[in-house]
């Protein structure tokens, strides 16, 4: 598998993690900032929650890395939480805006 092909395959995994809060899935309410694979297939994940006081943000990273590291070809995953830019409703893609009557 080449490095964009594991690319779809962590944005598909990343689908499947939903915020506890809101029915959408972390990468369509735009809290996926960039997914980074080096050559060894070792996985470095910039992520935001929606606020600094998000109530997963213990749990919610430990979620994503786990989610990742069960994909066979990676090799290890590691989630950086970023708060820069701070994440606004305006991330989300038109799908996520969709189903939450924004649009």
């Amino acid at each position: 598998m080449d490095k964009r092909e594991l690319e779809n395959t962590i944005v598909e995994a990343l689908k499947s993690i939903y915020d506890p809060e809101i029915p959408v899935d972390i990468f369509e309410l735009g809290l996926i900032y960039e997914v980074k694979i080096d050559p060894e297939y070792n996985v470095l994940i910039d992520m935001t929650l929606t606020s600094p006081n998000c109530p997963v943000a213990e749990t919610l990273p430990i979620e994503v890395e786990d989610k990742v590291k069960e994909i066979s070809e990676v090799k290890s995953a590691k989630v950086v939480i970023v708060f820069d830019p701070p994440w606004d409703k305006d991330m989300m893609s038109e799908e996520a805006q969709l189903e939450l009557g924004l649009l």
